[in-house]
């Protein structure tokens, strides 16, 4: 049989950054016969050892429960969610940010991964007055799973970044609002906060002015909020996320230590939340019941906000600051390299001006030496040419997550490998 595909068909289940990147994650984390990577590459959050003892805790407590254990095991939940944890997630956020947001503005999903893909579909592409609409991503590097989520090819428009040198070995990318155009044609604006992948985090100043061009077109400003406040809290600066109607945030429980529940979260006007809920009826029934019940009672306690800000967000600050200090070691002071400032999330984002190969040849040698990261030319997307900018093909994310052993040994190698390279 000559199987025959659609267009959509190869699009959705052809070579992808993101499938590569987990297909490596799932080798190196289940342990695979003859495998001894060092895994530096995956988003998996680390097994920090007072967020998994809580998890065993609610766990054991749902067990004993007999009754509500039944329910979440056999029951299915409405497409939107559970409406007592959607609930309690908006009430949480009223009572942190003041917002004014109920459940009818909480929509749940399978991961973050399928709300986006929903936002994006939703929203650009062929529309029914003949036009297309693409989605704005006002800085790049961005998110290496948005790039294949698209059912209509070329979605995407994006702007490169203004990159300002800290010091010697360090910088910060920042928007280019000179450079930035909204029109007619734009169908949302989306940003990670932080971003993955550099640790970048926008400030307040630019998410505002972001807004105020959102609302001037009156179109989404979509902030993808996985790693930021109120929860896990992964945030190494002061900032004050905002939320007001005509916005779209999502939440994750994934980064939280629970990536096995697959439990996305948006925070949508209510038209936008309701076709969420639609489509989620449409594609997958219901989602998953396990990660809403585990957290809901810590969402009412405040268990929750405790836990992301006393444990979460100290672990992974104080992560981020021994690997650059294990880069610094490794390196050198005079070797070639920069780093962005690492203000949130789980990574780090390494830039080599004078690397003479690109950072996908530059994965294929690290993985033969059993050290697997991202090779940055995945995360440039939404541009015709970069043949003029080698900026994009000089950068690689490395997490910081795993075992400190790892890590370390993991830089050495990358270390050593650039030596080489540069003879």
């Amino acid at each position: 049989m000559h199987l025959q595909l659609s267009k959509t068909g190869q699009r959705l289940s052809g070579h992808s950054g993101i499938v590569e990147l987990m297909d490596d994650l799932g080798t190196a984390l289940a342990g695979a016969a003859g495998t001894n990577l060092r895994m530096l590459g995956g988003g998996n959050p680390a097994h920090v050892p007072e967020v998994q003892a809580v998890w065993r805790e609610r766990l054991q407590a749902i067990v004993n429960d007999t009754k509500f254990c039944d329910r979440m095991l056999a029951n299915y939940d409405g497409p939107a969610g559970n409406p007592r944890f959607r609930e309690s997630f908006a009430a949480s956020l009223r009572e942190i940010y003041g917002w004014d947001v109920g459940p009818d503005n909480i929509a749940i999903t399978n991961g973050g991964q399928t709300a986006f893909f929903f936002l994006f579909t939703l929203l650009a592409g062929d529309m029914p007055d003949g036009t297309f609409r693409k989605v704005l991503l006002p800085i790049v590097p961005e998110y290496i799973g948005y790039s294949d989520q698209q059912v209509t090819e070329g979605i995407f428009q994006s702007y490169r970044p203004r990159i300002d040198h800290l010091d010697k070995h360090s910088f910060k990318y920042r928007i280019d609002f000179d450079a930035l155009e909204v029109t007619d044609s734009t169908a949302a604006i989306c940003v990670s906060r932080p971003t993955n992948p550099t640790g970048n985090v926008l400030t307040d100043e630019e998410v505002a002015h972001l807004a105020t061009l959102a609302a001037e077109r009156e179109i989404p400003l979509i902030i993808d909020n996985a790693y930021g406040e109120p929860y896990p809290a992964a945030v190494f600066e002061p900032i004050q996320p905002v939320w007001n109607p005509g916005m779209v945030m999502s939440f994750s429980l994934s980064k939280l230590g629970l990536p096995g529940t697959r439990t996305g979260i948006v925070l949508a006007d209510e038209e936008i939340a309701s076709r969420i809920r639609t489509m989620t009826g449409i594609v997958g029934l219901a989602n998953n019941n396990i990660g809403q019940a585990m957290v809901e009672p810590m969402l009412r306690s405040g268990q929750l906000l405790q836990l992301s800000r006393e444990v979460i967000r100290p672990y992974y600050q104080a992560k981020s600051q021994l690997a650059q200090q294990m880069i610094a070691r490794h390196f050198g002071d005079d070797f070639p390299y920069l780093v962005h400032r690492s203000e949130g999330a789980f990574f780090l984002w390494l830039w080599f001006p004078e690397l003479p190969i690109a950072t996908r040849e530059l994965y294929a040698r690290l993985k033969e030496r059993g050290v697997l990261i991202v090779p940055g030319e995945y995360f440039f997307f939404g541009q015709d040419d970069l043949s003029d900018w080698p900026h994009s093909r000089q950068c690689i994310r490395m997490t910081f997550s795993q075992a400190e052993e790892v890590v370390d040994s993991g830089i050495q190698i990358i270390a050593d490998e650039l030596r080489k390279l540069h003879g």
